[in-house]
């Protein structure tokens, strides 16, 4: 699948939208799927569930549909080959329930549309970084000590097993470190899928410490890259960022917050309060953004707030 080739439901190229005006992206899966009540306090986080309870998936995608999202990110952020041999699960069934996390977000765009959702629905396919296999925090932190060519060869397989799924975008997310960035805008050569690159950042830099302009300069004459930006920072870090991403790469910005909330690794849990405020919408738009959403700990309730901004707009 192209950039320019419409989803099985019938939508409009994702790229083709954002030409066109701003997407709505879902909000955080985890916070959905720990309000129904399932644990994802294991390593696998809620790529467990594929193996487990994949209906509850579609049930969460399903509901940032009806929230008003426009793309269900898929439920692979943190499905690899590594995590789930760590768990017993051999190299063809974890390729399979990565490509399920696709079909599962396509069928919950389809009872979407079952319900009456009359809007084009996307699917990107989540491709955490290094750091979310190791579920030691270090996403956060970046500076694996591995090389370029090795973290390509790392993303690469899983990549290609995600893309081979069908998805319209392949959100290479929650990246810290503009090395491994360089790695996955690699890895994603030749899969035909367009990709958004998203960072975690922190003030004016990547988490691992490079200054934005650089690090959003890398994907700026990358053909594949359809979007570029951040997410699962604090709000307060993203107006900044937005205007620098727009600036050094003349591509749309996708930006997706979390709460503003401080995750705890040795807990696994979040900590603090939330400073999202989905108000907030108007200026990241001003500022070049063209996919709006949420993060870890931003719900439905606020993915409508932020629908609602977007097409008042």
């Amino acid at each position: 699948m192209t950039s320019d080739t419409p989803s099985s439901l019938s939508a409009p190229s994702l790229s083709a939208a954002l030409a066109a005006g701003t997407v709505v992206l879902d909000g955080g899966l985890s916070n959905q799927l720990e309000s129904a009540g399932h644990d994802l306090s294991d390593e696998l986080w809620s790529a467990r569930l594929l193996a487990e309870r994949p209906e509850a998936l579609t049930e969460a995608h399903l509901g940032y549909f009806l929230a008003g999202a426009d793309v269900a990110i898929t439920s692979s952020y943190q499905a690899t080959f590594e995590g789930f041999a760590g768990r017993g699960i051999a190299r063809e069934r974890a390729a399979e329930l990565m490509g399920l996390s696709v079909e599962l977000a396509r069928e919950a765009a389809r009872q979407a549309q079952a319900q009456g959702v009359t809007r084009p629905l996307w699917v990107a396919a989540s491709a955490g970084p290094y750091g979310a296999m190791l579920a030691d925090g270090s996403e956060y932190r970046g500076r694996y000590g591995l090389s370029v060519a090795a973290l390509e060869a790392f993303h690469r397989p899983r990549l290609e097993v995600l893309a081979a799924a069908g998805p319209d975008v392949l959100a290479l997310e929650t990246v810290p470190d503009a090395d491994e960035a360089e790695a996955l805008l690699r890895a994603v050569r030749g899969l035909g899928v367009p990709a958004w690159l998203s960072y975690s950042v922190a003030g004016d830099r990547t988490r691992a410490g490079q200054p934005l302009e650089e690090a959003f300069a890398l994907a700026a004459d990358a053909d594949e890259v359809i979007a570029v930006g951040m997410n699962c920072c604090v709000p307060g870090d993203v107006d900044g960022a937005v205007e620098t991403a727009a600036r050094v790469t003349g591509k749309p910005v996708v930006v997706y917050p979390n709460s503003g909330e401080t995750w705890d690794a040795e807990a696994r849990a979040w900590t603090g309060r939330s400073s999202f405020a989905p108000e907030e919408v108007r200026g990241w738009r001003e500022s070049g953004a063209r996919l709006i959403g949420g993060c870890c700990r931003v719900g439905p309730q606020a993915v409508t707030s932020i629908a609602a901004a977007v097409r008042s707009a």
